[in-house]
């Protein structure tokens, strides 16, 4: 049975990866946020650095990465998506909406995707990392993007998203799939800088409580449901 559901899993995976299934899927993203109510709280933070050319990386919990795109200000955003045959769904969703990828994760591809980041910082490019990926625990961060602040000295900043209605998977991380005509809000929190000497995982648990904080402060403002529809 687990090998019939893994191939069952293996061709969906591979249909929604799938040139015409992603551009409707794109096209479902767009018509759905055109009419959704948007709440941006720290709407000034993303265009502030925009305005400056000064890079950062940006933080969100995999859950809550589909309505980045629409949130982003600048001109190129590079993306760190998972080599596993899971992350082509979300990568070429992505790519749609014009962000560059950078390919790796902590169990595949990680060294080179670090030097390419790093390499993306220095010339002050924008970065966005789901740092609970690839597969989780859900809503504990990574080392990534802790190592990427400390090591580049640009501002890790914590961002979420929630909506008042949404599909939520069943996978470790209850993906966050918004409905129609639903309350969106956006949580842009306050850029957070390495401080020198700070201990690495006190930086990390600063940077994962942060993200924390604003993930429950937009729940509890599209008065989320824990009802919400599972698929």
């Amino acid at each position: 049975m687990n090998k019939v559901k893994k191939r069952v899993k293996r061709r969906l995976n591979q249909l929604l990866a799938s040139r015409p299934v992603t551009f409707l899927l794109v096209l479902l993203l767009r018509l759905i946020y055109a009419t959704m109510r948007i709440t941006v709280v720290g709407r000034e933070i993303l265009p502030g650095f925009a305005a400056r050319g000064e890079g950062y990386v940006g933080a969100f919990w995999h859950a809550r990465i589909i309505m980045i795109p629409f949130l982003y200000p600048g001109k190129a955003l590079h993306i760190l998506v998972s080599q596993h045959r899971d992350g082509e769904i979300i990568a070429n969703i992505l790519k749609c909406f014009g962000f560059h990828l950078v390919r790796g994760s902590s169990s595949k591809g990680g060294g080179d995707a670090l030097r390419e980041m790093m390499r993306l910082l220095r010339s002050d490019q924008d970065l966005g990392i789901a740092a609970d990926g690839p597969r989780g625990p859900a809503e504990v961060l990574k080392p990534g993007a802790a190592q990427l602040g400390r090591l580049s000295g640009k501002p890790v900043i914590p961002i979420s998203f929630s909506a008042s209605r949404s599909i939520r998977s069943t996978s470790w991380d209850r993906f966050m799939f918004p409905l129609p005509f639903s309350r969106g809000v956006f949580i842009v929190g306050e850029p957070l800088r390495y401080e020198k000497g700070e201990d690495m995982e006190d930086y990390r648990l600063r940077i994962e409580n942060a993200l924390r904080k604003a993930t429950a402060k937009a729940d509890e403002m599209t008065g989320i449901r824990s009802d919400a529809v599972n698929i």
